[in-house]
């Protein structure tokens, strides 16, 4: 299996419809956060066909897809990880993790992080406790916008298991955050963790929802009773 087998199976699904939809919906256009990045169109759905054909791929071939301009083939190359990474042994696992985070230049999109960041460094943290998170904390301060919505994404496997601890410390670091798309992902994972926990979310809103951009603010409390979610937008919870 090599990396243009992959490439030659990704143009099978392909469509100039795809495309022109994807560059419009990860904002493409100058000045925008996707601005540079190449489509050729094809869906979701069909990129887990093809990572799944492509299961057996090496780290090198895998390098080779990630460090790809077209942006379906980066997503192929962590999709692939995020499945080997489940069927294999310790200390491949270590490596797919290592792997993950000496590449995240090139992981450099919303979609890239969110559909693979949990299978990937937040199964293999939460499985390898020793590992410690100090790298989740190191990337919430990055320069890099993405290495840190990799920080507080990541922790959405921890919130699955119930634990709620980093979410919130790597919340208060973001809380600042000059990035929308930031905003937008602390308030998916406090709203994650409000679904299985109310009162330990408002616990945490109580002291610092009023310091919250208004989007994060939003995102938070989005499933939360009607006159509850009027209280915090109103300032008066």
């Amino acid at each position: 299996m090599k990396c243009a087998d992959v490439q030659k199976e990704l143009k099978k699904f392909s469509s100039l419809k795809r495309k022109k939809s994807n560059e419009w919906y990860f904002k493409t256009g100058e000045g925008d956060y996707g601005h540079g990045d190449k489509f050729v169109g094809v869906s979701m759905p069909d990129i887990r066909v093809v990572s799944k054909k492509f299961i057996e791929l090496s780290l090198l071939e895998i390098k080779k897809l990630l460090s790809s301009k077209i942006h379906e083939e980066r997503m192929v190359a962590l999709v692939i990880l995020s499945y080997q990474i489940k069927k294999t042994d310790k200390q491949t696992q270590k490596k797919i993790y290592n792997f993950y985070l000496n590449n995240t230049k090139y992981i450099n999109n919303w979609d890239l992080v969110d559909v693979t960041v949990n299978r990937i460094v937040g199964a293999y943290l939460w499985e390898n406790k020793n590992e410690g998170r100090e790298i989740l904390y190191k990337f919430a301060r990055s320069k890099n916008m993405w290495e840190r919505r990799i920080a507080i994404i990541a922790t959405s496997y921890f919130i699955y298991q119930n634990n709620f601890v980093d979410t919130f410390k790597i919340a208060k670091i973001l809380l600042n955050d000059k990035e929308d798309l930031l905003h937008k992902a602390v308030g998916w994972m406090l709203r994650e963790v409000g679904k299985r926990d109310q009162k330990t979310e408002e616990a945490f809103l109580k002291k610092y929802y009023k310091k919250m951009p208004r989007v994060m603010l939003r995102y938070a409390i989005e499933k939360f009773p009607e006159t509850r979610r009027k209280a915090y937008l109103k300032g008066m919870a």
